[in-house]
């Protein structure tokens, strides 16, 4: 008996072939492709069947354009080029044991596809801050909220974590990572762990130096890749025991950009602007001499094109005279014959 069902089994992947499983993203879609006996099979209606039994699996769509329990599955039958099954928008509950049959009397021909649908896996997070740096409020201690996000991922989950003294700490499991004073009393690297049922990807390191700790107005540098980068050194030389609230803070921003490259403004003292540089980096006197040898230059060669156009009309009245000349004597030759 057993000996009969491998033989029948056998005979009927011949006739109808596809893959054994298939794994696709949820919320995506996935297709098909199936082989048959096209000598044998080539106008049957085949169909696409979800259930653990051929016996007792549900019919969802099939070749004849039927679409029986649900819009997302199509059968396409495009005859000697293969049978195609296609699935969209994809969900958990799409997990489980699929048939592809063809309609046969007496019993069709059906071959079982097991799906399995998982999260999308995840990409590596970027990490940016909430609020705005230029304003500088890590010189003067003021919190700062940095964020871990992914660009590409389902059910993503964020983990934070804190470098110190090559060990690592778990700190908590949120996409927000809070840095304010109180808490912030030795050099730190931070860094987030995102990740789902399938995939797992881990965050360029966020570095927090403290310049001055505090429970209260502390001094902290913030470095994370791609962000600004500043340096609270003035803060620190500024920073007295007394009326700390009326120093202004000089904070030196170094914004590392691909695009552009911002400096800081330079005040210029008042200086003799004959024998000092421009704004050019030229100095005046050169710039004149440059410029009076162009003008001589120009001047130069308006005379020359001047000359040569006097030269070329000079030419051409000498050309007409002799022509005149040479049609007075051709005139006169007939009555000298004559």
């Amino acid at each position: 008996m057993k000996t009969l069902c491998l033989v029948l089994l056998f005979h009927a992947s011949l006739q109808l072939r596809c893959d054994r499983k298939i794994t696709a993203h949820i919320g995506g879609e996935f297709i098909l492709k199936c082989s048959y006996d096209t000598n044998r099979f080539l106008f049957s209606k085949k169909y696409w069947c979800q259930g653990d039994s051929r016996s007792t699996c549900t019919i969802l769509a099939d070749s004849e354009g039927i679409t029986k329990n649900s819009h997302r599955s199509q059968v396409l039958d495009l005859r000697r080029r293969g049978l195609f099954v296609k699935v969209t928008d994809l969900q958990f509950g799409d997990t489980g044991v699929y048939w592809v049959g063809i309609d046969k009397v007496n019993a069709d021909i059906m071959t079982s596809v097991n799906v399995v649908i998982t999260e999308v896996p995840v990409s590596k997070p970027s990490l940016w801050p909430l609020s705005s740096l230029v304003d500088r409020q890590t010189c003067w201690g003021q919190p700062v909220t940095v964020r871990c996000g992914c660009k590409r991922g389902t059910g993503v989950r964020y983990t934070w974590y804190q470098h110190t003294h090559h060990k690592d700490f778990l700190l908590h499991s949120s996409s927000d990572l809070h840095l304010r004073c109180g808490t912030l009393d030795k050099d730190s690297d931070y860094y987030c762990i995102a990740s789902n049922d399938i995939s797992s990807q881990r965050s360029d390191v966020l570095s927090v130096q403290v310049l001055m700790p505090a429970d209260s107005s502390c001094i902290y540098v913030v470095r994370a890749e791609g962000q600004p980068i500043y340096d609270c050194a003035d803060r620190m030389s500024t920073t007295t025991a007394t009326t700390p609230a009326l120093t202004t803070c000089q904070a030196t921003v170094k914004i590392q950009s691909d695009a552009t490259n911002w400096s800081l403004p330079v005040n210029d003292t008042e200086q003799d602007l004959f024998f000092s540089r421009a704004w050019t980096g030229v100095p005046f006197w050169y710039m004149l001499l440059r410029w009076a040898s162009f003008a001589s230059l120009l001047i130069f060669l308006c005379i020359v094109l001047k000359c040569t156009k006097v030269r070329h009309k000079r030419a051409k009245r000498r050309r007409r005279r002799r022509r005149r000349r040479r049609r007075a004597c051709v005139r006169r030759m007939p009555h000298m014959v004559n």
